[in-house]
Formats: structure tokens, C-alpha cells, sequence
């Protein structure tokens, strides 16, 4: 009887395995005629694709970026450390002429490309050893983020002609990404420049094409020369905290008449800027006020722990001392099924998650703070233990109400 459930078990296996690559095998076959319609050579779309073989760790990892699973705590204070802070400090000096020229080109200081060069890759001494063209073959291959994946997959195969590349040549991440920056192959294509004048672009093995291709990223996406990206502030007591939830951007003179200062202390400067407020670890932790560029920062990646890491790096690359209120250590991050029942009791009592669907996002958290202004809690939507038990407790006690 043993023997035959193992046989069973092996047989359904197996023919699951059988079907999934059957499915990548017609999913290269459309890739394929994905890009013999974007122009890519035939040799290389008859060659290259019929290759690729799906990467089971590519699909394990996509969903598990640091940047949504760990506390802003863990985030930041892994990624602006006193090392890392030391080695951009060095590497500004090394490459100060060229950084200012590239200002001078782009508008862009040089502090924050070398920001953005120890976020992404830490100053090039790990650039991923994932095979490219397998990694966005894989995830073009799954159906949650398909056309985008596509899109890159065929990009590439593009940068491969273009560049004169083997399929060898390029390694970087688990989602695609290239060279000391991680560029994405679309951006590579449409961004990427000659910084040291040899007549070709490589993104892996030359740091100045890296800088002064970040430096024309950030321009071309909009980045306003001589405006920081932020500032850390401090905020007076009895701060309405939902103003940092609502993500509207208010003049400084309106921050300044809240009572929001800098950090030191000091008033806001007097200028004609528009600032957004941000509370990454709630009412506990550092409160930044964050401009146009921060905005700019997003567009390269995503998340705002991301962003506001980007932004206290190069702040430090510059000279600047460390936060005045470093983000709580003690934070915890909550597991998809925690915020899933944060969102269901949210909804049950009436104040509107959205989507049950397990990720702490923006309307996920401006619902946590209305919950805690109806029971006069502080309003900064941040899921700590304490207000989570006080909503366990008032979702219990509307269940139970509702069933009597």
C-alpha cells in the first residue's frame, strides 16, 4: 500500500513538472515572435530563446523583495551603514572631477549617483550572478507580470545585438536587472551612455558609463537640479499624523505653521516648495519632509524605504551626521497572513481596507490610522503590537455582537 501511494505521488509529479514545461515551451515560442516583431535579428531570436530554461529560485524570489517584507528599521540601518557610508565617502573623492562634470552635464550631484551606486550593487562589488535572458524569460512566463517581463525579455535580446553580447555576458538579479546601476534592459537601452569615452556602453565592467548613465536617468526623469531630495524633521507634539497618510503635498510655509522643524531644531527654510510628509516607523521613528526629487528617486525604484535610504546615504556621502531619531530596532514586520486579518477586522468594524489581499499598503494604512482616532490612539497607521491587540479585541467584540 506504501509503495503504491509513493508511485502515485511520484506519477503526479512528474506529470505537473511535464506540464509546466510544456507551458515554457509555448511561452519561448510566443517570446519568439515577440521579438522577431520588435526587429531583433532571426539568428539571434532562432538561436538564443529556444535556450532559455525557466529558473525555479527566480520564481521564489519574486514577491520576497526586501524592500516589502522587512520593517523601514531593517531596511534602512542594513543599507546606510557606517561601512557603506565610509566606502561612498572614498569613492566620491576617487571620482570627484568626474562626478562634478557629469553635474555639469546632467544636474545631478555627484553624492547621490554614488548613493545610488551603494544601494544598488554596493559600489559594484556584487553585480548578481542570476543569467539575464533566463530570469525575465521565467518571469515573462508567469501570468502576474507578463507583458512587462516580455517587454524587457525582448529588450535584452535587443542589448545583446546591440551591445554584441553573449547570452554569458550578462548576469545581474533575480528580476533582470544590470551592471553596477541595475538597469533594466529597456532602460539600458534608452538611458545608458558612453561615461568613459571607449565607444561602447557596458554597464558591467565600466563604472563611469554606470555614473554617468544613472546621472542621465535621474535628468531625463525629471530631476530638479539644486533641490535635495528631503529632510529629516522634527514634528510638535500632538502632530496630526494624518496628514502624512494622505501623501498631499502641502507649501513649506503650511509644514512650518504646524510647527514642523528641522531637525536641529531650526525653522524650515523660506522657499516656494512644495513637501510631503513621510512616517515610515510611526509615531516612534524619524519624520522626513520630502520634495520633487524624492518623487524622482521613487521612479527608479518603488519603495520608499528604498527612497528615503537613497536620500540619507548621499546626505551622508556629503557630510552629514546620522539621524536624529534613528527608526525603532524593536519593530517587527508582519507576516501576509497577519495583514490579512488586520484588513479583514478593519473592514469588519467599518473603516475601509480594500482588497483583502495581505499587503500593508497606502489604504490599508489610512484605514489603521481611522481606527486609531476612534479610539484615541495616535493616528500614524503603524501596526504596532499594542493597537493590533486593541483592534483584535474590538473586531471580537463586533463579531460577537453582530451574532447575537
Amino acid at each position: 500500500m506504501l509503495l503504491r501511494k509513493v508511485v502515485v505521488v511520484v506519477c503526479l509529479l512528474f506529470c505537473v513538472s511535464a506540464r509546466a514545461e510544456e507551458r515554457f515551451a509555448q511561452c519561448l515560442l510566443a517570446l519568439q515572435d515577440q521579438a522577431r516583431a520588435a526587429g531583433v535579428a532571426v539568428e539571434i531570436v532562432n538561436t538564443v530563446v529556444p535556450g532559455m530554461q525557466q529558473q525555479e529560485r527566480v520564481l521564489e524570489l519574486d514577491g520576497k523583495q526586501p524592500e516589502f517584507v522587512q520593517t523601514f528599521a531593517q531596511y534602512f540601518n542594513t543599507r546606510v551603514s557606517e561601512s557603506r557610508i565610509e566606502q561612498g565617502r572614498a569613492l566620491y573623492a576617487q571620482h570627484r572631477d568626474f562626478l562634478a562634470q557629469l553635474q555639469r552635464d546632467y544636474g545631478v550631484p555627484g553624492h547621490y549617483l554614488v548613493a545610488f551606486w551603494g544601494l544598488e550593487t554596493n559600489f559594484g562589488s556584487y553585480l548578481g550572478r542570476m543569467p539575464t535572458l533566463d530570469s525575465l524569460a521565467t518571469l515573462a512566463c508567469d501570468t502576474r507580470r507578463a507583458d512587462f517581463f516580455g517587454g524587457e525579455f525582448v529588450a535584452a535580446l535587443q542589448l545583446l545585438e546591440r551591445e554584441g553580447l553573449s547570452p554569458d555576458d550578462m548576469q545581474g538579479s533575480w528580476a533582470g536587472a544590470v551592471g553596477h546601476t541595475q538597469f533594466m534592459p529597456s532602460n539600458y537601452l534608452r538611458y545608458a551612455v558612453d561615461g568613459d569615452g571607449d565607444g561602447r556602453i557596458n554597464l558591467w565592467r565600466s563604472e563611469r558609463d554606470a555614473l554617468a548613465s544613472g546621472a542621465r536617468f535621474l535628468r531625463d526623469l525629471g530631476w530638479v537640479p539644486e533641490l535635495r531630495w528631503g529632510r529629516e524633521v522634527r514634528l510638535p507634539a500632538g502632530f496630526p499624523y494624518e496628514l502624512a497618510l494622505s501623501g498631499e503635498a502641502l507649501p513649506l510655509a503650511e509644514w512650518a505653521r504646524l510647527g514642523v522643524l528641522r531637525n536641529d531644531g531650526g525653522a524650515l527654510p523660506v522657499a516656494d516648495l512644495q513637501a510631503s510628509l513621510l512616517v515610515p516607523a510611526g509615531a516612534p521613528g524619524p519624520a522626513f519632509l520630502v520634495y520633487d526629487n524624492f518623487a524622482v528617486i521613487m521612479r527608479w525604484n518603488r519603495s520608499e524605504s528604498y527612497a528615503l535610504s537613497v536620500g540619507h546615504l548621499a546626505d551622508r556621502i556629503a557630510g552629514a551626521g546620522p539621524l536624529r531619531q534613528a527608526p525603532p530596532a524593536d519593530q517587527q514586520p508582519l507576516a501576509r497572513a497577519d495583514v490579512l486579518a488586520l484588513q479583514q477586522q478593519l473592514n469588519l468594524l467599518g473603516h475601509d481596507a480594500g482588497e483583502e489581499d495581505g499587503l500593508f499598503g497606502s489604504g490599508t494604512r489610512a484605514a489603521l490610522s481611522r481606527f486609531q482616532r476612534s479610539v484615541g490612539a495616535v493616528a500614524d497607521g503603524y501596526p504596532g503590537s499594542e493597537i493590533l491587540q486593541r483592534l483584535q479585541r474590538a473586531a471580537l467584540a463586533e463579531g460577537a455582537d453582530a451574532g447575537n
